[in-house]
């Protein structure tokens, strides 16, 4: 009879279960109108309202991608060229891998298949590969969704092309990126991330390498991601994300 009792207390129509929980609503103010919350969250969501947005970010296109290139902060910046056409873009990137710091003999890299959609050299060392990033890839190549010049930022979506390992795996990312789509500030960032059609299951922000200091503050390139982020600038590149 004792363990009946318990059970039907524990059962959701006990009284004493409704109380408790009326009370939490009533408290938590929980009780309005659901239509018109939902109204509410819907129209706010339509608005895309506006934050403070730096005053710097008011530039002319052309100002807008000098203002990307400029911000390079800190001791292990990413490092940026700029490009007169996808073919140089494509040519480009085996040279930054032979560089000064060269990527080891024999390395693979793992460029999306749209942005091998430009006219890409090959190189003897170099094995190429599609699909997502594996553990003993040394480099991707990347396009990116958008620049954010308010802080030198990279927008990324992940998606069928541009699986999210691949921003995150290889010890070196390659990003190429046409000019027209550096914009000011991060709200005109998501907005050419709505305008893409789909919310992406994974969206990054990346303004430089991986880099921490969480044990003893002893600064550690490639922690959480690429230890180097090369960006390539390109212009008159009509090469879409992925």
């Amino acid at each position: 009879m004792r363990s009946g009792a318990v059970a039907a207390d524990r059962s959701d129509d006990s009284p004493a279960r409704a109380a408790i929980l009326g009370g939490i609503r009533r408290a938590a103010g929980a009780l309005r109108d659901a239509e018109a919350a939902r109204a509410a969250v819907a129209q706010r969501l339509a608005a895309h309202p506006r934050n403070l947005i730096p005053a710097r970010t008011a530039l002319p296109p052309a100002a807008l991608v000098e203002l990307f290139r400029r911000q390079r902060p800190g001791p292990w910046p990413a490092t940026v060229e700029r490009v007169a056409a996808g073919r140089r873009a494509g040519r480009r990137c085996p040279d930054y891998l032979a560089g000064p710091q060269p990527c080891r003999p024999g390395c693979g890299w793992r460029p999306t298949p749209r942005s091998l959609a430009l006219a890409w050299d090959s190189r003897p060392a170099l094995e190429v590969d599609f699909g997502p990033a594996r553990p003993d890839d040394a480099t991707s190549v990347t396009s990116a969704l958008a620049g954010i010049a308010e802080t030198g930022t990279l927008l990324t979506a992940s998606g069928p092309g541009h699986p999210t390992g691949l921003t995150f795996l290889p010890s070196t990312h390659i990003v190429v990126l046409p000019v027209e789509r550096i914009v000011g500030s991060y709200e005109a960032g998501w907005d050419l991330l709505r305008a893409a059609g789909d919310m992406p299951r994974t969206a990054c922000l990346v303004t430089g390498p991986s880099r921490t200091a969480d044990i003893e503050q002893t600064a550690q390139l490639h922690a959480h991601g690429p230890g180097r982020l090369h960006i390539i600038l390109v212009d008159g590149a009509a090469l879409t994300h992925g």
